[in-house]
């Protein structure tokens, strides 16, 4: 938030600091990263958990006092990060699932924004990543699931932490405003305007996003059997009652498409989108989660 960005620019200052090092999670490394840039020093990030790419891009999400969505600003990009990855192991495993989600939404985003106008070497690259990023999650997520679970540090736990820091953080790199993000980051926006919703991790409600980008996106449901496994074995949220939204009313709902529509983000889906189409999507997305629990359980 601008308070607590301020607050960290005046204690630089006053220790006339020449370079700036930021340790913790998402929130507190883009807090840190938005001060940097308005100071003009260095930066250091050292993530103690893998639930976004915060550590390595050059860009803050800005959030209210009350933790709603603002804004994606520039920031500065770090000149080094460092990754312990024994303390990531010993994080509590749910931000590690909250980090496949969040990871997830590269290659679905960059699917649907890779128009031939914006086709060049530097978005080629991006394209490139986000598909190795939803390869390794797709191969590696469940046993790095496990090994996190456990305490335990493992290939498979370091090769997924480098696809949701390293690897999703050149994506937007190299995707640039134009690859960056699309409607799953446009609707988890939309969602935080929901009190109801901020018990969850950023991730976690991305992880919806690509569902609902999906259903926007007109996927029929056999194109999103292999997301809502993934998703659901990874325990992340596949239905609206598993985002805290049980019950939700469609004014609630229509609150979030509203919003969504109007988050920079969704100005690089290839069509225009409306209220409407994003309120369908969220009720496509939830029926597509509970058909899964259904037959998951009847299984």
């Amino acid at each position: 938030s601008a308070a607590n960005i301020q607050r960290v620019a005046r204690a630089a200052r006053s220790q006339k600091a020449d370079l700036l090092v930021g340790v913790g999670g998402g929130r507190a490394l883009d807090t840190v990263k938005a001060a940097a840039a308005e100071l003009n020093l260095p930066l250091v990030t050292v993530p103690t958990i893998a639930a976004t790419c915060a550590a390595w891009t050059s860009v803050a999400v800005h959030y209210s006092d009350d933790g709603v969505f603002i804004a994606l600003k520039p920031a500065v990009s770090p000149a080094l990060v460092v990754v312990d990855t024994d303390i990531v192991a010993h994080a509590p495993v749910r931000l590690l699932s909250a980090g496949m989600g969040d990871t997830l939404a590269k290659w679905v985003e960059l699917a649907a924004t890779f128009t031939p106008e914006k086709r060049n070497a530097a978005t080629e690259a991006a394209h490139t990543l986000a598909r190795l990023t939803l390869d390794v999650l797709f191969r590696s997520g469940a046993a790095a699931r496990r090994a996190a679970s456990a305490g335990a540090t493992t290939p498979a736990l370091e090769e997924v932490i480098d696809a949701i820091i390293l690897l999703s953080g050149s994506v937007s790199g190299y995707g640039g405003d134009a690859c960056r993000t699309a409607a799953a980051h446009a609707i988890y926006s939309g969602l935080t305007v929901l009190p109801a919703v901020h018990r969850l991790y950023h991730g976690e409600l991305v992880a919806f996003g690509v569902l609902a980008q999906l259903a926007l996106e007109g996927k029929a449901a056999a194109e999103v059997q292999d997301y809502l496994a993934f998703l659901a074995g990874a325990g992340l949220p596949i239905t609206l009652a598993e985002i805290g939204l049980a019950g939700v009313s469609r004014s609630d709902l229509e609150k979030v498409a509203a919003t969504s529509v109007e988050v920079e983000d969704m100005f690089n889906m290839p069509y225009p989108v409306t209220p409407p189409m994003v309120l369908d999507a969220l009720y496509q997305a939830d029926a597509w989660g509970k058909k899964w629990h259904e037959e998951e359980d009847r299984r």
